[in-house]
């Protein structure tokens, strides 16, 4: 499947529906963290209105989703 064309803002609100929480801001990158057994995910998401497509790839490795399940969160 091949990655969705997104905003920062849509992507910060599916990953909140995933699970990961906003733990501060700095100017338009928002910092989220996901509390797991294993330990804490971490995610930086720059809010631009169309994330390129290498860098939405990064955010979904480090977030442990697929672009199938990010999706399905859309």
């Amino acid at each position: 499947m091949k990655l969705p064309v997104v905003s920062g803002e849509k992507t910060v609100k599916a990953l909140y529906k995933a699970g990961f929480r906003v733990v501060r801001q700095k100017g338009s990158h928002v910092r989220m963290e996901k509390r797991t057994d294993e330990g804490t995910i971490k995610v930086t998401v720059p809010l631009h209105p169309v994330l390129k497509k290498g860098t939405l790839r990064i955010i979904l490795k480090q977030a442990g989703l697929t672009v199938e399940e990010f999706v399905k969160l859309l």
